[in-house]
Parts: C-alpha cells; sequence; structure tokens
C-alpha cells in the first residue's frame, strides 16, 4: 500500500491541507484549500501585512507576543472599521508566516496549530528564528 503525502499549507490562507484521494494524480500541484483562495490569491496588502508582523515582533523582545490587529492597524491606521476588515486577512498572513517557519501562533502562552486555534490568538517570533 502506497504511503499517504504528507499535509501541506494553502499558500493563501495558510489553513493545513490533508492529502484527499481526489488530489492523488496532482498532489504536488495542489497549492490551494479552496475555490475562495484560488480566485483571491495573495495581493501586496497580504504582503505588507505579514512585514508588519515582523516588523512589531522584530521591535519587541525576543519573547513578546503581538496581536494581528497590531499589523492590521499599522496597515490601516486609526480607521477603526478599516483595520478590522484586515483582521482575518491578518490572521492569514501570520498562518502563512508560520507555515514558512518564521514565527507562532499562541493561546495562553503555549504554541497552537493555527489552522485550528479559535478565538484570540497571539503572535511571536518561532524559537530559533531571527524574525
Amino acid at each position: 500500500m502506497a504511503s499517504i503525502p504528507e499535509d501541506k499549507n494553502c499558500q493563501r490562507c495558510g489553513r493545513r491541507m490533508e492529502w484527499r484521494r481526489k488530489w492523488a494524480r496532482d498532489w504536488n500541484e495542489v497549492r490551494y484549500c479552496s475555490d475562495r483562495c484560488r480566485r483571491s490569491r495573495v495581493s501586496d496588502v497580504d504582503r505588507r501585512l505579514e512585514q508588519a508582523i515582523l516588523d512589531l515582533l522584530q521591535a519587541r523582545a525576543r519573547n513578546a507576543t503581538i496581536c494581528p490587529s497590531e499589523a492590521a492597524q499599522v496597515i490601516a491606521g486609526d480607521d477603526e472599521q478599516a483595520w478590522r476588515a484586515l483582521m482575518e486577512p491578518a490572521r492569514s498572513a501570520a498562518r502563512r508566516l508560520v507555515a514558512a517557519g518564521r514565527v507562532e501562533i499562541v493561546q495562553n502562552g503555549r504554541p497552537v496549530d493555527p489552522s485550528t486555534a479559535r478565538g484570540p490568538i497571539r503572535v511571536r517570533s518561532a524559537t530559533g528564528s531571527t524574525a
């Protein structure tokens, strides 16, 4: 029996994708978890959110954390409605950075699986990373 390939992360939202039988022939080419992610792709704002997360972490103490809302506020400024609209994109940016090994997502001070984390999260530099 053939072994099941390793999981991978969606390039858009950063969520973990598990191998499915329907993807057996083209698993190596699968990059997005859904049609929605395939259509929206990673935008300039998404890249700016990733950079804002890294910049905020670099300006803090080694084990300090940030809230994704802080990165959203850096991008949107003082407009509360605008930065609130960027909250899910900021969480997606954090998940992509986790997949890249740059940061960790934590709850109650402990790393959590970013694909299944519910509720408030914090982001910190990955252990051994110079994010």
